[in-house]
């Protein structure tokens, strides 16, 4: 009887060995928003980066990327260029006071993107914790 038995589990034990893990849980992104033309935190925006600092504190060793947003409807492509640059220059500033470690912390600017309802959707900075 015990062979029998042992016989049934082994296949199923070779089938659990076999099973897909599960995927990574997808990185907290944290976003800021930003009024126009403009890199300022203002205090709802840097209660918001210590927030995503808690986050990444949490998290030790993982990246921390800061990307870099702005609306497409005022000023040329360097400009916009330049103030995404600058709103993720801000964030991850304002993430290194919190704690974070620089090294951490990698900066992209996207420039100027399009939205779908309204241009604060473009005005914006994306805090992604471990990707």
């Amino acid at each position: 009887m015990r062979r029998r038995l042992a016989f049934a589990v082994l296949p199923l034990l070779a089938l659990a060995a076999c099973q897909t893990p599960e995927p990574p849980a997808p990185a907290p992104v944290t976003v800021v928003f930003f009024t126009a033309d403009s890199a300022a935190l203002d205090p709802d925006a840097q209660g918001i980066v210590g927030q995503a600092a808690g986050l990444a504190k949490a998290r030790p060793g993982v990246p921390v990327r800061v990307r870099g947003f702005a609306a497409p409807d005022t000023g040329t492509a360097a400009f916009n260029k330049a103030l995404a640059t600058l709103r993720a220059q801000h964030v991850a500033d304002h993430l290194a006071e919190a704690g974070v470690e620089r090294s951490r912390i990698r900066l992209e600017s996207r420039g100027a993107v399009p939205f779908d309802s309204f241009p604060t959707e473009s005005r914006r900075v994306e805090i992604v914790v471990g990707q």
